[in-house]
C-alpha cells in the first residue's frame, strides 16, 4: 500500500471511530447524531436554517424535521432577524445549553488518542488537516462553522491540559 492509500485508509478509520463514539454519546443524550451536531453548530452562534443545511450538505427541508424535533423538546427556539422577517436564527435555550456541555464532556474520547501526541505535533497535525481542507476544491461547503463548532465542542479544551503536559515533556 502507498503512503497515500494508506493516509486515506486510516483518516477513514478515525472518522468511523469518532463518528460511532459521538453517536453513543448523542444516543445518551436521547438525540440522533445529527441533532446533536445541529445543537453543536448553534451553541458557537445561531444560524438559520438555510445555513445549518448547507454545512450538512442536505435540503433545508431535512433541517426543518430536526429542528422541529429540537424545538419540541425545548433544546433550541427560533428568534426572527430584525433585518429579514422571512428568516429565523436557530438559538439554544438554557436546557439546550445545558445538553451541550454535557455533550461536550461525551467527546473527551478525542483527548486520549490527541493526547498520545506532543503539543508540536497536534498543532502540525492540526495545521496539516486546515491545509487539506483549504486545497479541497470540490467541496464548496464552508469548513468555517465547522471548525468553529469543533472547537466550541470542547474537542480545543479537551487537549488543554494534555497541551501543558506535552510541553513538559518536550521541554
Amino acid at each position: 500500500m502507498n503512503v497515500t492509500s494508506e493516509v486515506v485508509s486510516l483518516m477513514g478509520e478515525i472518522a468511523l471511530r469518532y463518528n460511532r463514539r459521538y453517536e453513543e454519546a448523542a444516543v445518551r443524550h436521547r438525540l440522533t447524531a445529527l441533532q446533536a451536531k445541529a445543537l453543536m453548530l448553534v451553541a458557537a452562534e445561531p444560524l438559520p436554517m438555510r445555513r445549518i443545511a448547507g454545512l450538512f450538505n442536505c435540503d433545508p427541508s431535512n433541517i426543518t424535521g430536526i429542528v422541529d424535533r429540537l424545538e419540541k423538546r425545548g433544546l433550541v427556539r427560533r428568534d426572527p432577524v430584525p433585518t429579514d422577517r422571512r428568516v429565523r436564527h436557530i438559538a439554544l435555550t438554557e436546557e439546550g445549553r445545558r445538553i451541550v456541555e454535557e455533550l461536550r464532556g461525551s467527546l473527551g474520547f478525542a483527548a486520549a488518542p490527541l493526547g498520545a501526541l506532543t503539543a508540536p505535533e497536534r498543532t502540525q497535525l492540526r495545521d496539516l488537516l486546515k491545509r487539506m481542507l483549504a486545497a479541497d476544491t470540490t467541496d464548496t461547503t464552508d469548513t468555517t462553522y465547522v471548525a468553529d463548532a469543533a472547537d466550541t465542542a470542547g474537542m480545543a479544551d479537551a487537549t488543554d491540559a494534555t497541551d501543558a503536559e506535552a510541553a513538559g515533556r518536550t521541554g
